[in-house]
Order: C-alpha cells, then structure tokens, then sequence
C-alpha cells in the first residue's frame, strides 16, 4: 500500500499553494510572450522516436521515456520543445508568413538523476522564432528571457552569453581534427580546466595558439571582454562572433536589460546543435540554471525546411525555487469569501453565492449547515479572508 501512495521516481506532485503559484507564474510568462507578438502552440506529449532524434543522432535516446503503438512504432515522451516545434512548422506552419513566432507551456520527460532542479518530468515554458537569422531576433530573446525572470519577481539574476563560432574559429585556425575539438569542448562545458590543459599541452602548437585556448573558459566579464578576446584571436570566424555580441548588446542596452549580462565565452552549450549566440540565466543561491537558449541554424534542414532559428526555455520549477529562496514565494490563492448558513438556508446561500462570483469573488459555500461557531472555525482552517453567515 505505501508504495502505490508514492509518486513515480522524478517526479512530484503541486500541493493547492504549490499549484496556484505554478499557475500565477505560467499565466505571467504567457501573456509576456503574446505581448511580444507570440502565439501559443500545443504539440502532443508523444512523438515518433525518429522525430525525436532527428537533429540529435541517437545520442539522446538513452534519456527518453520510449514505448510502442499499435503498430508497433517506437514513440517517446518529448525531452524538450524546440524538436516538435521544429516538426510543426516545418509539417503544418511551412506557408505562413515568416518569421514565425511560437510560444509554449508544458511538461517535459528525460530520464536521468533525481537531484535539486532536475526531475524526469519537469514543466517548460518558452518561445521560438523562426525565419531570421540577425542580432535583433537574438537580441529580442535574450530580452524576453530577462523578462521572464523580471515578472517572476526574483530580485537578483545574471544572464551568461556565449558565442559558440569563437571557440570554433580558435579550433578551427589552429586544424585541430574532430577527435581533438570533441576533447576540448567537453573540458570547456564540464569546466575541467585540468583536462583542457592536458589536452592542449598534449597538442604541437606554438605558445600563443596553446594560451588562447585555454583561455576561453576564463574570457567572463562586461562587455570590455570581448576586445581580450579579439586580440588572442586571428581568425575571421572569432571575430565575427565577437561583432555579433557587441551589436546584441547594443541592442540590450536599448532594451534596458544590459546590466543583466556577464559575457562567458567559455559558455559553448552544445557545438552539434547550437550555430551562434547561446546564454543561461543563474540567480545567486541557485546551482542550477533558471533559463536557457541560443541560435540553432541547422535544425530545420534537417527537417527539410532551411530556415533559421533562435528561441530559449525556462525551468518552471527552477523559478519557484529561486522565488522561494529568494524570499518571494507567497500564497497566492484567492480565498475571499467562506459562506455557511444555518438550517433550511441552503437555496439562499446558492443565490448568495451566485451574487457575490458574479462581482469577482471567490466563495465557497458550505454543504451542510453550520452554526455560527463552527462557520467561523471552518473559514479559519481552510483561509478564508471574510465568513458570511446566513442565520436561520
């Protein structure tokens, strides 16, 4: 018995407080995202494996939820949004006007180690955008992303922003094969300073070629980081990179969210999938990010649509936890109104009631009668702010 009373192994339930705050947030996030010209879409809980793994190789399988249909078709739960959404513009969107604007909030499935800020169904919300390939559609994330986080009123956070194309060019200037870059970029993501020096010593390349390299997880900092960058860098591709950053940024400094952003060149996320820009917002006393995204170029050809891509996804229950760490966590239910009555009142306790949630309020009305006395102790014990007694 104790055990069918258990929830399944990464995942949790949302108590009544737990539920309303979840709700009050999603509602926030999605009128943000509409705001800026998004519109919602709702793709189903399950796809076709192959979906799944498109852009991704079979790498991730180890981490989806599979099961099989009626025809014996392998499905898995969706790990994360940008794949279906993906599928849906390029199999029912590919006519409409771009850029396409998409929005999206739902619950996600990965399998992996239960540990603070990471279950294996988790809840996501999140925009993508579609058909432009510039700084002012990155910029225009990263502002939303800020955004986000505004209204979900934690009082203190930073947004990491990366550029994956300067790490390619430095690998890239310096004809490193596949084997190495893959070594290097893995130190660089799991911050293995050590390793990424071993790797690097390991190479034939002069001091200055060896120095950039590992340097890039410590290029953090404002934007005067980017021309440090530029001067341990000799390669079109880097500077690039470093141009686009300087204009997103100019962009975000119009947008009033500039101070919210510490430049990581070490930040690189995943070279196979991301093409530009990537970012990841961290809120001080939280291990974890609250937030993520970057450009993704590539994606969609592999769908057979070539277009472009930029979007970025929060954590909704990496944002309660900041809120309640952070001291802003609060109960947000309405409870207004508890109303009771005495015998033989009922039929005007429901007219009562129909009145008063016609003007906006919440009430519960009682489904027994009461005398006063226990009305008054029920209206405690459940919250409520006012007892309206109906005497017989």
């Amino acid at each position: 018995m104790a055990e069918i009373l258990q929830t399944p192994y990464g995942t949790q339930d949302f108590l009544p407080k737990e539920a309303a705050e979840k709700r009050k947030i999603e509602n926030r996030l999605m009128k943000l995202f509409s705001s800026a010209g998004y519109e919602e879409v709702v793709t189903p809980t399950m796809e076709f494996l192959e979906t799944l793994t498109m852009s991704t190789g079979r790498a991730v399988e180890k981490d989806l939820f599979k099961m099989f249909d009626l025809s014996n078709r392998t499905l898995a739960l969706h790990h994360e949004m940008t794949t279906p959404i993906a599928r849906l513009a390029v199999s029912r969107l590919k006519n409409f006007p771009l850029p396409l604007k998409l929005s999206y909030n739902t619950s996600v499935f990965r399998f992996r180690r239960n540990q603070p800020g990471r279950q294996c169904e988790f809840y996501q919300a999140g925009v993508e955008l579609l058909g432009i390939s510039n700084a002012a559609a990155d910029a225009e994330i990263i502002f939303l992303a800020a955004q986000s986080l505004k209204i979900s009123e934690l009082k203190k956070f930073k947004i990491s922003l990366g550029q994956v194309e300067f790490a390619t060019g430095l690998m890239e200037e310096n004809n490193l094969s596949v084997e190495v870059r893959q070594k290097i970029k893995t130190a660089i993501e799991s911050h293995n300073i050590v390793e990424l020096e071993k790797v690097v010593d390991a190479l034939d390349l002069e001091k200055n070629s060896a120095d950039a390299l590992k340097k890039i997880p410590r290029l953090q900092g404002g934007v005067e980081i980017l021309e440090t960058a530029r001067k341990i860098s000799n390669n079109k591709k880097s500077h690039r990179a470093l141009d686009n950053l300087a204009e997103i940024y100019k962009l975000l400094e119009v947008y009033g969210v500039a101070d919210k952003i510490i430049f990581d060149l070490g930040l690189i996320r995943d070279f196979d999938y991301y093409t530009g820009m990537v970012f990841e917002a961290y809120a001080p006393s939280v291990g974890y990010s609250l937030a993520g995204g970057g450009r993704y170029d590539k994606m969609l050809k592999d769908f057979g649509f070539d277009c472009p891509a930029t979007g970025f996804a929060l954590g909704i229950e990496r944002i309660l936890s900041a809120r309640q760490l952070q001291g802003t966590a609060e109960d947000v239910r309405a409870k207004d109104i508890y109303l009771s009555y005495g015998e033989g009142k009922i039929f005007s306790a429901i007219k009562k009631a129909s009145e008063l949630r016609a003007a906006g309020k919440v009430v519960e009305i009682s489904l027994t009668a009461q005398n006063k006395s226990d009305a008054e102790k029920t209206k405690v014990e459940k919250g409520y702010k006012e007892l309206i007694y109906l005497e017989v």
